[in-house]
């Protein structure tokens, strides 16, 4: 069985109703009873090409749903604007009066072709649609590139205005190839690739001065509403690729992010106050993390207080980044009621990482977290919850990383409940889990329920968490540092030579 998950006026996205990791076993797709696709092996999978308006009957396996196309006004070419899509002329201005002169229910379609581009800004109510011979291609010209500002106080002096953000701040940060700003009820489709150039301009060198304004990123949404991406490749970004912000009912689908393992700080998504968001059959291989939720360092988290909630993460494949699934560091609006299911986790350092520190703020709060029916595979370090990250210019102060217990304040974060449920660990190297609380805010509760460790062979070490005076580990078992409740339910260890379970400051342990 299958549901329906996204449609559009020409596409329309499937996921298999099962509990396999991201693929399954092969299955053919028909459409009105002609087959399309043959051994299909993901769980989530996507058709294009298809009839504005018109019912439809897929059929997989034997099982069929029924569906109608949304209605579309008219359809608008890029070419017919003057674009060439030639790799060469710059097609920024004919991109965007297409995209600007497109009505409300219409689509805007970019034909075969290298579409030269700086920054392109969204308008509500569209669908855009990239052919899979299509390639967006960021400019290398800094100089082209329209700067955001970060603060804009307004005419009243009583408020403010926030285009650009940069690792939490409000700080001027260029616009993205794709920058959608109080837009809502947009789609972008197709098999097409945003690729952002990074590799052959400047991007990646000097990253941490600023030139002019922060690095931007492959897509940011900024206060944006009902955003869908489906079936696109983001690559070579020159940051993060794709950046929701203050946005809500957002959702990638059937996408791949895909940049070189050296490339810097090029998370694949990073969710930042966000609510509403579902990262479903997306394939990752980045240079940073994977997924890595945020809602703000201590200024735009204290002010506006706005969390990151309500996240279904389904179906994902997370390879080669730091982590898979990052929590922080930038968390002080909070991060609540997030679920990852049906993911592998392939060859990354951390699987969850959760990052905090003592300055983050009573609002700071994680809480609601739940990791179920998840595969690793040469994960270093499978889970890692650390209070003590030593991000910002005091991260290394005696204030961040004393382990003497200070008094609760407004500076103090929390974490509140963990899950972990049918998880299988192969080649772990460093340790299986590592957790550190506060002295003063012990981590309130950890939870796993039938989850296997199998240990490499011969396991490399490492250092499992970014935390002052923690020495690199080696095989060793789960950890557990100033937690209030500890259950363990048919946790197995296999290859360990070491303690199975080391606990500080653990006031219930049940196992």
């Amino acid at each position: 069985m299958f549901d329906i998950i996204f449609k559009s006026s020409t596409s329309v996205t499937i996921e298999m109703k099962n509990k396999d990791v991201y693929s399954t076993a092969p299955y053919d797709v028909l459409l009105n009873g002609q087959i399309i696709e043959k051994n299909v092996e993901t769980n989530i999978y996507s058709i294009y090409h298809l009839i504005p308006s018109t019912e439809y009957c897929l059929s997989v396996n034997g099982f069929e749903i029924q569906f109608v196309t949304d209605s579309e006004y008219v359809c608008l070419n890029v070419h017919d604007f003057g674009a060439k899509g030639d790799g060469v002329s710059n097609d920024t201005n004919f991109i965007q009066a297409c995209i600007y002169a497109c009505p409300d229910g219409g689509r805007v379609v970019f034909p075969k072709g290298d579409y030269y581009t700086g920054p392109l800004f969204l308008r509500s109510n569209i669908t855009i649609e990239l052919d899979e011979s299509t390639r967006l291609i960021g400019d290398i010209e800094r100089k082209n590139y329209p700067i955001l500002p970060g603060m804009t106080y307004t005419t009243d002096e009583k408020g403010e205005y926030n285009l650009g953000s940069w690792e939490g701040n409000p700080l001027d940060c260029f616009a993205s190839i794709i920058t959608g700003i109080n837009v809502e009820n947009v789609k972008i489709i197709g098999r097409g690739i945003i690729d952002g150039n990074a590799h052959n301009a400047d991007w990646w060198i000097d990253v941490r001065q600023k030139r002019g304004a922060w690095r931007p990123r492959g897509v940011f949404l900024n206060h944006c509403k009902n955003i869908s991406f489906q079936g696109v490749t983001v690559t070579n970004t020159p940051s993060w690729n794709l950046h929701p912000y203050f946005s809500s009912q957002i959702r990638f689908i059937d996408m791949k992010l895909v940049s070189p393992k050296n490339s810097p700080n090029t998370d694949g998504c990073d969710p930042e106050s966000c609510d509403q968001v579902d990262i479903l059959g997306v394939y990752f291989s980045v240079g940073d993390d994977c997924i890595a939720i945020k809602s703000g360092k201590i200024y735009m988290g204290r002010k506006y207080k706005t969390p990151s909630s309500n996240f279904n993460i389904r179906n994902c494949s997370m390879n080669f980044g730091h982590g898979a699934v990052v929590l922080g560091s930038e968390m002080s609006g909070g991060i609540r009621d997030i679920k990852v299911s049906q993911c592998l986790f392939n060859q990354t350092d951390r699987g969850l990482r959760i990052k905090t520190r003592r300055g983050r703020g009573k609002d700071a709060v994680i809480d609601g977290i739940t990791f179920e029916n998840i595969q690793m595979n040469h994960v270093l370090t499978p889970l890692v919850i650390n209070m003590f990250y030593f991000c910002d210019p005091d991260g290394h102060s005696n204030y961040v990383q004393t382990k003497d217990k200070l008094p609760v304040d407004e500076r103090t974060p929390y974490l509140g409940d963990f899950c972990f449920k049918d998880i299988v660990c192969d080649n772990v190297n460093v340790a299986a889990g590592t957790f550190f609380g506060l002295p003063e805010a012990p981590i309130h509760s950890i939870r796993l329920e039938n989850v296997a460790f199998k240990y490499a062979q011969n396991p490399v070490s490492g250092v499992a968490a970014m935390m002052d005076g923690l020495d690199p580990l080696v095989g060793e078992g789960l950890i557990f540092n100033y937690v209030h409740k500890v259950s363990l339910k048919n946790v197995q260890f296999k290859g360990l030579t070491k303690k199975k379970y080391t606990q500080n400051f653990v006031d219930e342990f049940n196992e």
